[in-house]
């Protein structure tokens, strides 16, 4: 009797022990929870993490905002959450080398985009130093920016001189400056009222955006440019101490699901929201591919900005020349990845 109390008491502490061990990490959150980057990324992210770990770790999205988007990343420098995500753009002058991510002309998918991106951070990027007070798990770019207007001739060079447009900083407002746009400054949630109000004349919005915030019925004509005038960068990271505090076997089994996973993840999740936007936009945004003259008048309007950003990256330490040849060659390297996959 006495053994087999023992034997049960034992048993009894070794699961307490157990369970005590399991680590539950806190997940921030600024966005709906309907959105597709918490419902389609951030949501099956934590899934991913309890699964391959065997629900030794696992992670729980909080209900309600911690505070606004750009704190976000101190939210995981200083251990308020566990895991954060947000848009580097929103931290001005702090990530330098996100600026290879977001030029114009680099790709039409942003998985592609996504994962060169990856690949680029890990080999070159990472070097600078900038997200070294934590565990970067991803990082990726949404769609292409594409250019919405109320009217006007979409055919014309210089289709946005004079326009007011609504840009959000960053590279947006410089891009939309060079093209002789005038800047409307105001966060994506004033978008729908700065359209509106006729405070805006257009955007200069990814498509997914554009249904997102409801924007179709104040907009006209859209121009498709390959590549986009711009790209918005993301990351997701994690708490540098919580990460130590993990076993090996956990860590590495997190890494298989984050990283250039997560690229792949994320890249799809935003070209299948921007095929929903375009789909959207059928009878009712009429969309026309840039013409050649645009183009070839607008990569050279461009290319001072280009000039620009590339200087930025290499004020962080790093050979931006190289690293963009970098990101052109990998862009081009998973888009064949891409296509062979493909059923």
């Amino acid at each position: 009797m006495t053994k087999r109390f023992g034997l049960t008491a034992l048993a009894a502490i070794m699961m307490s022990t157990a369970a005590s061990a399991q680590t539950v990490l806190t997940v921030a959150n600024w966005l709906p929870p309907a959105h597709p980057l918490v419902a389609e990324v951030i949501v099956p992210l934590t899934k991913s993490i309890a699964e391959v770990t065997n629900n030794e770790v696992t992670a729980n999205i909080l209900p309600a905002p911690l505070g606004p988007p750009a704190a976000h990343f101190d939210f995981a420098v200083n251990g308020v959450a566990d895991i954060t995500f947000g848009v580097q753009g929103y931290n001005a002058g702090r990530f330098k080398t996100t600026n290879i991510a977001e030029l114009p002309f680099l790709s039409d998918s942003a998985e592609a985009n996504s994962v060169a991106y990856w690949r680029v951070f890990e080999n070159t990027l990472k070097a600078a130093g900038e997200y070294d007070q934590v565990k970067v798990l991803g990082v990726f770019t949404h769609g292409p920016g594409e250019i919405f207007l109320k009217e006007g001739d979409m055919t014309t060079v210089d289709v946005l001189k004079g326009q007011k447009l609504r840009v959000g900083g960053g590279i947006v407002n410089e891009v939309a400056a060079a093209l002789g746009a005038v800047a409307v400054e105001g966060p994506s949630s004033k978008a729908y009222e700065l359209l509106s109000q006729g405070v805006a004349d257009g955007i200069l919005f990814p498509y997914e955006l554009v249904n997102f915030f409801k924007l179709i019925p104040q907009l006209a004509n859209a121009i498709s440019v390959p590549g986009g005038l711009y790209n918005t960068s993301f990351y997701v990271v994690m708490n540098k101490a919580k990460w130590e505090s993990l076993t090996p076997e956990q860590q590495a089994a997190i890494d298989s699901v984050t990283g250039e996973a997560l690229s792949h993840l994320a890249g799809q999740m935003w070209d299948r929201a921007d095929a929903q936007g375009i789909a959207a936009m059928e009878g009712e945004i009429n969309v026309q591919p840039a013409t050649e003259e645009q183009l070839a008048a607008w990569k050279t309007s461009l290319q001072p900005v280009i000039d620009s950003k590339l200087a930025e990256v290499s004020e962080a330490g790093i050979d931006a020349q190289a690293a963009y040849a970098e990101m052109l060659e990998q862009i081009k390297t998973v888009s064949e990845e891409m296509a062979t996959a493909k059923p």
